[in-house]
């Protein structure tokens, strides 16, 4: 069984690597751009849909300045990526904000950003491949009313992918993200084109009316107007998630790390920002209309559309108006959006992992996150990134304008926090600087750092102030559940450590028992038991001795009789159960034991059958391992397995039972019995 599941493991994930590999597992720019920036990237396919959507909330007319909301958005963008590329020559390590906000900001402020990169990590991978199983969906209608197992099979498929290394991952991701940007870039090109020239059609969507909510029939006008318009600023900066990323992932790119990295920033910000640009401008010229509830918000000649009215999405209305007089580049764009929207997860894929093996080294995860696997990938943590999203597109049933609401909290709180932290980072720095040059670059590097926080801060109260009753305090729920999970971990492995640390008296931490006394646990006489006697004479205790629980009377003398015949060199103790218990009558002669030497050490030898067959198991060692179960609990008490090797193990690699029987002892010629 266990060579049919490695090899298994070895088909899905290739080979072991050896730890000296884990350079060659370093990222070019031209692989990390579409392994860190995809997250960022894929969101062209969706934050211009949530602008439209919103703004559509209060009729045809408010979707006119749904460019003017996009380039607010792009200009926060601008702030964070040249805020994010200070960050990554100041803090090259890979904690990220984490690492800013603990080094500036203390322990607690680092704890809090962790926590809402965590959940923000685990939302990246639900949006993106929700908004893929819908993408999929629309075009192939037999999947609508499945997009949840879809989406769930789609964290499946890319878990798996992960699990094979970053490296290889990166190469599977890097193809579509380029064609993404390839189709995405020719179709803005196209479009200004043909709208220079006056060729550019009108969206088939142009035809509908699209009928204001009650609260909005006047548009946009007064305070709910303005904040509408907020709500849809905050909605399009979903387009920012994943610029943290590369600021976690530096590790994971080739040297010069810190530059490569801010290159990639360079180029991801630059590149996000003509796309969404080009998609709001290209849909406010084609009259694109795209609304939360079509059967109650469009109207056509009059007249509402059916209850089973479908949507395209934005950029895919976009591709069929511009391509009109070329079917085939709008399948191509509808394609790509929705692979880049399964492959967008593997931004979270990267880091979620790296930070997750930061914070368990730190003491605030479980340390098994902090090992890597057999290919050099934080396999625990891609796994625990699988679990947490699958569930909650699940719980969500993968509905991207529900689960968006959720988003985008988290980010902007590292953001925040990040930036404060940076700004404390170059006035610390500046007061122990003096030569000039240095302190002009320190000081510019702060102004930077200053704008970002303002910006940010103020972005983050407005997607706290506008999501919040629409789902956003369950994000923050959640980043203080985790908050709490985080730091009960920490005083967790804080007090274990305090509790096996040496303390001043070393000698009494050091000391050794007085005594040891040994005891075997004997069912009945078998090759096993000699096994355990042999083992247990061999480490020569001060006492040795064989008990057995009489379970069933008769048994009890059989085996008392067949004792005395072998003249075994151990005396036999028979325990008595009037109630037909194993465990309670061992535990309490044991416990007898060290209640009269209190600094005796007490091993108890237990024989344990090793089987080949996982069925087996369940047919062995039952009582044993209820036994151990207890006795690991009972202090100055030590518990030794001793291994017999079933003949079925032979077909798992197992070696010969016979092999280690042990042998009975020679007998001398003063010997009565010789």
């Amino acid at each position: 069984m266990s060579d049919i599941v490695d090899a298994a493991k070895r088909l899905l994930l290739g080979r072991p690597v050896r730890s000296d590999g884990l350079g060659h597992t370093l990222l070019p720019k031209k692989i990390a751009l579409p392994v860190f920036a995809s997250d960022a990237l894929s969101s062209v396919a969706y934050a211009p849909d949530e602008i439209l959507l919103t703004l559509a909330i209060a009729g045809v007319g408010a979707t006119v300045i749904s460019p003017w909301v996009g380039l607010a958005v792009v200009v926060v963008m601008v702030v964070v990526v040249a805020s994010y590329r200070q960050n990554v020559h100041a803090y090259p390590s890979g904690g990220g904000d984490y690492e800013i906000a603990t080094a500036n900001l203390g322990r607690t402020a680092g704890v809090g950003v962790a926590s809402a990169l965590l959940v923000d990590y685990v939302l990246t991978v639900a949006v993106s491949i929700s908004s893929a199983a819908q993408y999929a969906a629309t075009a192939l209608p037999f999947l609508r009313g499945h997009e949840s197992q879809l989406a769930i099979f789609l964290v499946a498929v890319l878990t798996l992918v992960n699990l094979r290394g970053v490296k290889e991952s990166g190469r599977v991701v890097a193809i579509p993200v380029y064609l993404f940007m390839f189709a995405v870039g020719l179709t803005a090109v196209i479009g200004f084109v043909q709208y220079a020239t006056g060729t550019l059609g009108v969206a088939e969507s142009a035809a509908y009316e699209v009928v204001p909510q009650d609260a909005f029939d006047q548009g946009l006008l007064g305070l709910a107007g303005a904040f509408l318009v907020a709500r849809a600023f905050a909605s399009g900066c979903a387009a920012l998630t994943g610029v943290e990323a590369i600021s976690n992932g530096v590790p994971a790119f080739r040297k010069p790390k810190s530059r490569n990295a801010a290159t990639t920033l360079l180029l991801l910000g630059s590149i996000s920002a003509f796309m969404i640009m080009s998609i709001l401008l290209l849909a406010s010229a084609t009259g694109v209309k795209f609304v939360e509830h079509p059967s109650t918000s469009l109207r056509v000649d009059g007249e509402l559309v059916s209850e089973g009215f479908v949507q395209t999405p934005v950029l895919g209305q976009l591709a069929h108006t511009v391509f009109a007089s070329f079917p085939p580049m709008f399948y191509l764009v509808s394609a790509v959006t929705g692979l880049i929207l399964v492959f967008a997860a593997n931004t979270a894929f990267n880091g979620f992992p790296f930070l997750g093996s930061i914070l368990a080294k730190d003491g605030y995860l479980p340390r098994q996150l902090h090992t890597r696997g057999d290919r050099l990938a934080f396999s625990n943590g891609i796994l625990t990134l699988a679990a947490a999203a699958a569930c909650l597109i699940w719980f969500f049933d993968a509905q991207v304008t529900r689960l968006i609401q959720l988003y985008i909290v988290g980010v902007f709180v590292s953001f925040t926090l990040s930036q404060l932290g940076m700004v404390k980072h170059w006035t610390r720095l500046l007061r122990v600087a003096y030569d000039p040059t240095e302190r002009n670059r320190m000081r510019r590097s702060r102004a930077v750092n200053v704008v970002g926080f303002a910006l940010t801060a103020t972005v983050l109260v407005v997607v706290l102030i506008t999501k919040f009753t629409h789902g956003a305090w369950i994000a923050l729920l959640a980043m203080g559940v985790v908050f709490v999970v985080m730091r009960s971990i920490r005083r967790h492995y804080d007090a274990v450590s305090r509790e096996l640390a040496l303390n001043e008296d070393v000698d009494t931490e050091r000391a050794l028992p007085s005594r040891v006394h040994a005891i075997v646990l004997v069912s009945r006489i078998h090759k096993p038991v000699m096994r355990a006697l042999a083992y247990a004479r061999a480490t020569r205790p001060s006492v040795l001795e064989a008990i057995t629980v009489a379970v069933d009377p008769d048994d009890s003398q059989r085996l008392v009789d067949e004792w005395e015949t072998l003249d075994l060199p151990v005396p036999l103790r028979v325990l008595d159960s009037p109630f037909r218990e194993i465990t309670r009558p061992v535990l309490g002669y044991v416990r007898s034991v060290r209640r009269e030497s209190p600094r005796d050490l007490v091993v108890v030898y237990l024989p344990e059958y090793v089987v080949g067959h996982w069925w087996e198991q369940l047919l062995h060692n039952q009582s044993a391992l209820r036994l151990k179960a207890r006795l690991l609990y009972t202090p100055g008490v030590v518990v030794a397995s001793v291994p017999w090797r079933l003949s079925s193990t032979l077909a798992q690699g197992g070696s010969d039972p016979s092999v280690y029987a042990p042998r009975p002892a020679p007998r001398t010629p003063s010997d009565p019995k010789a």
